[in-house]
């Protein structure tokens, strides 16, 4: 009963959204204010109908309603209340319902704001959400319900439909199967939801830039309207796929953060687009340039996003992040291509309105460096793009499956990584409009300078590897580019308005956040950098199988076997099996100890493998239990990595979050506070 009234708030809901784009349709095109105003509120009413419906999913999963399908499949009696409500997303039906409810909740907040200045936007931005809504509604509803019920016939089949079928009687299993052992972490919490967060915030640039071409209002008046929108948006996507990065380092069991898997980058195309549409804004904003290009990369994130959606829940590329198959992955492939090619259009249709208000008289201007940045962006989205699609078109033309695996990727991107690098480095000094090399010569001399010291440096002190060296000197200009750019607005402040220096700092940030909150996150970037190069260049490992008290050597490091145990806990419905081993340096010093572990789940029948970690800013030692035998002689089997400076890349990591919510934070919208303003000298007056 709960599970089929559930059913039918979704089947409204769908119905609404519906309703809505209609409605928005109709009223602009007939002139009709009620009309649209109407479609507005039933936009509004999408998100309390959802929140109902996702309430009553919830109910169903921490009650144990196995005579749910979905339910079944994603929780058993053993797991822990926070996972049986995390499960919402964790299998098909209900991450596309979780994805639905964040739509209708982001649209609900554009549309539910005062629309006096930008009446005619709001039309075709509840089109916009409303199409999408619809969509992810539309595939609850008609393909994935999550409220299909188990009902067994007469002949003993058992099989999950919307409605009861003649000649059936509901079935209850005893037990679900539960989650998949790899989702049965923390990150389930936080890591999901961030990336639909990301995915899902992205929808408003892009409505709102479908808007404009509808509307023929191409300035830069969108941008502004979506500017903090993008930059959460971005900040979600960036998190997730950093917390994704984290999870998968201390679950997949591969030493690693990032294998190049096809979900993985389905996840990170986006972001890439994303993150040159942020960038080329600024110069549509300060140069009324690249509207064309600005156009592009909010529709390209936009497909991108539903794109990763696809990939992730269709189950057409074998990944170790998809935990899902169906047949819906055509329809999502059906809708990229419907929306691609009617956004392509109103460009197409609106070009003219879109050309340049200044032309570009220099290729070092900071205009041109950005034109550049966008350029290397696009090329690793084509590099990605083409291995994540390439194994799809050979299997259909050839009928043989084949991967791409990390080694092209990492040989195709790594150049544009670098020339990346190289831009950031460079376009902070350039100047707007012309630039010559004299003039970017003087500016950026002194952190070059600094750089090929520190270089020197890490030369002689660390290493010789080439693209070691390369690598760190990119790294090094970047951050001292950004420290002097920092320091001389810093000083200059310091000096004009007699601030002590770190009031100076506080103060210049307060003043200009998007551009100072920019230069944070160059600096974590940086940060990461640094982890990324001593993980991908000098990453050892070693496997060996030792009995009790025998060492494993590798990097200057000693990994004494001490003992391993096996255990039971029926509560939790797993069995622990833990080993013990000491870490040693090179003078046979006791750094620590550590317990890898493998975890056997029993509902899923399925492991998981928790390293053991001893971590330092210089490397980490990240051991893992492959195999044992606690009764024989010969001993247990281990795998060890040692990982250069990867806690780097996590220190980074939260160095962005800070930079990201510093160039995000709302200013006082300047139009406000003039007619505040000027309220307040009206009142003056009128009292003198």
């Amino acid at each position: 009963m709960v599970a089929d009234f559930g059913y039918g708030v979704l089947v409204v809901s769908f119905l609404v959204a519906l309703y809505s784009v209609v409605a928005a349709v109709y009223g602009e095109l007939k002139k009709n204010p009620a009309l649209v105003e109407s479609a507005r509120r039933a936009m509004l009413l999408t998100w309390p109908l959802l929140t109902l419906t996702s309430g009553i999913l919830i109910y169903l999963l921490v009650n144990d309603h196995y005579e749910v399908q979905f339910v079944y499949e994603v929780t058993s009696r053993s797991m822990p209340m926070y996972l049986k409500v995390t499960a919402w997303w964790g299998g098909q039906a209900g991450s596309l319902l979780f994805w639905s409810w964040l739509m209708a909740a982001f649209t609900s907040l554009v549309t539910f704001k005062k629309w006096d200045r930008d009446r005619e936007f709001l039309p075709w931005v509840i089109v916009v959400g409303g199409v999408t809504l619809a969509f992810f509604l539309g595939m609850n509803v008609f393909f994935e319900n999550p409220f299909a019920q188990l009902y067994q016939t007469f002949d003993g089949n058992i099989t999950a439909y919307t409605f009861q079928p003649g000649n059936s009687m509901l079935f209850t299993p005893q037990d679900g199967q539960g989650l998949n052992p790899l989702l049965r972490h923390p990150g389930m919490v936080i890591h999901p939801p961030m990336l639909y967060l990301g995915f899902v915030s992205f929808v408003i640039p892009y409505a709102f830039a479908i808007a404009a071409l509808v509307t023929g209002r191409t300035d830069d008046r969108w941008i502004r309207l979506t500017r903090r929108w993008t930059l959460w948006a971005w900040l979600f996507l960036s998190a997730g796929l950093v917390l994704g990065g984290r999870w998968a380092y201390d679950v997949l069991g591969w030493g690693g953060y990032w294998g190049w898997d096809p979900v993985e980058i389905a996840a990170f195309m986006p972001w890439l687009t994303g993150t040159a549409f942020l960038h080329s804004v600024m110069i549509q904003e300060k140069r009324g340039m690249f509207k064309h290009w600005n156009m592009l990369l909010v529709i390209l994130t936009y497909d991108l996003v539903i794109f990763g959606t696809f990939l992730t829940r269709s189950g057409v590329l074998s990944s170790v992040h998809s935990f899902a198959q169906s047949a819906i992955g055509p329809l999502f492939f059906a809708f990229i291509g419907v929306t691609l090619i009617t956004s392509i259009a109103l460009i197409i249709y609106r070009w003219d309105l879109l050309k340049s208000e200044t032309k570009m008289t220099s290729l070092l201007s900071r205009e041109a460096l950005f034109l550049f940045n966008n350029l290397m962006f696009i090329s690793i989205l084509v590099v990605c793009f083409w291995g994540v699609i390439y194994p799809l078109i050979s299997e259909l033309f050839t009928g043989q499956k084949v991967t791409v695996g990390p080694p092209f990727y990492e040989r195709a991107t790594g150049p544009l990584w670098a020339a990346l690098l190289l831009l950031m480095g460079i376009a902070p000094l350039s100047a707007w409009g012309h630039s010559t090399v004299k003039t970017l010569g003087r500016a950026i001399w002194k952190p070059v300078v600094g750089a090929v010291i520190i270089t020197v440096a890490l030369f002689v002190t660390y290493t010789q590897n080439v693209y070691a060296i390369i690598g760190f000197f990119l790294v090094a200009l970047v951050i001292l580019v950004t420290l002097y750019e920092y320091g001389r607005g810093a000083f200059a402040r310091q000096r004009s308005q007699g601030e002590n220096i770190f009031t100076a700092f506080w103060n210049l940030t307060g003043r200009n956040r998007r551009r100072y909150g920019g230069y944070i996150i160059h600096l974590s970037m940086m940060l990461m950098a640094i982890g990324i190069l001593g993980i991908e260049l000098f990453q050892v490992e070693t496997q060996g199988t030792i009995a009790v008290g025998d060492s494993l050597e590798i990097s200057g490091y000693s990994i004494k076997y001490k003992e391993v145990a096996s255990w039971d806990n029926p509560g939790a419905g797993v069995n622990y099996t833990r080993a013990v081993v000491e870490v040693y340096d090179a003078d046979g010093n006791l750094l620590g100890n550590l317990h890898p572990r493998k975890d056997f789940y029993f509902d899923s029948q399925q492991p998981m493998t928790i390293p053991g970690q001893l971590a330092s800013m210089k490397d980490e030692v990240y051991v893992l239990l492959i195999d044992w035998e606690p009764i024989s002689p010969v001993g247990t089997t281990f795998k060890i990595y040692v990982n250069p400076l990867v806690n780097w890349l996590w220190l980074g990591s939260l160095l962005f979050l800070v930079g990201v919510i510093i160039a995000a934070w709302p200013d006082k919208d300047p139009e406000r506070v003039t007619v505040r303003a000027g309220k307040r000298a009206h009142q003056t007056s009128a009292a003198d």
